[in-house]
């Protein structure tokens, strides 16, 4: 197993990292095909595909945020952090994508 180690700078933002797989992918495996298994750790964050043209990161965002209502929620550590736990949860927190010479 390998570990990425991806950096945010925003509490919600999209962060692409089709490139740093394929790297790894193309130097690990660069003539076997597969299946790349992601998994994300952090209880408030998802992971999942999309075609990120410019803007559908935004529009993503919003239509994510727009899911989750504005509740009072009971979360005894930081009720804040409850809507980006929802999130993460309906989102998902892994992805498995089929990979050839590098490329998913």
């Amino acid at each position: 197993m390998h570990k990425l180690s991806i950096k945010t700078r925003k509490k919600r933002e999209v962060v692409d990292i089709t490139d740093t797989v394929e790297n790894w992918l193309g130097k690990k495996y660069p003539d076997v095909p597969g299946i790349c298994n992601l998994l994300i750790l952090h209880t408030t964050a998802a992971l999942t595909t999309a075609d990120l043209d410019p803007g559908t990161d935004l529009d993503m965002l919003d239509a994510f945020e727009a899911m989750v209502p504005k509740l009072r929620y009971r979360h005894p550590h930081d009720p804040a952090h409850v809507p980006d736990h929802i999130l993460s949860s309906l989102i998902g927190t892994s992805v498995a994508l089929p990979f050839e010479r590098g490329k998913m």
